[in-house]
């Protein structure tokens, strides 16, 4: 199937023409998928790439896709590997630093971030 046939509401990790662009940071890239009620965001961090720590109104959890990072949630740091995923309440701090082969995470949030639904930089008001 090509993606002229691929209905519009089918999508691909690896297609990087899909979803809004957004620079996170430096090294920091995603693209955001809002629905309704959540919003997905596949980030991909460059090797030892560092996400500013920042908190946010909603919801979030993460899925590490590929490669490896540290979590950084409340004052603890935790080595991860590909597979795991990680819950993060409302208002609690956090953010991530890429290993040496960098890392691509999915982001899931509820509800939407309003600051995602549009190209832009950096993590949002939130922050």
């Amino acid at each position: 199937m090509t993606q002229a046939t691929r209905a519009p509401w089918v999508f691909n990790l690896a297609d990087a023409t899909q979803g809004i662009a957004r620079k996170l940071g430096e090294g920091i890239t995603t693209r955001i998928f809002p629905g309704q009620n959540v919003m997905l965001s596949v980030v991909r961090l460059e090797p030892h790439a560092t996400g500013i720590v920042h908190s946010h109104p909603q919801e979030q959890w993460g899925v590490l896709l590929e490669g490896e990072c540290v979590r950084i949630q409340g004052g603890e740091e935790r080595a991860m590997k590909a597979g795991d995923f990680w819950h993060t309440p409302g208002g609690v701090p956090h953010g991530v630093r890429a290993g040496a082969a960098g890392a691509t995470v999915l982001d899931i949030f509820s509800p939407p971030r309003d600051e995602y639904r549009r190209p832009g930089e950096g993590f949002g008001t939130g922050a």
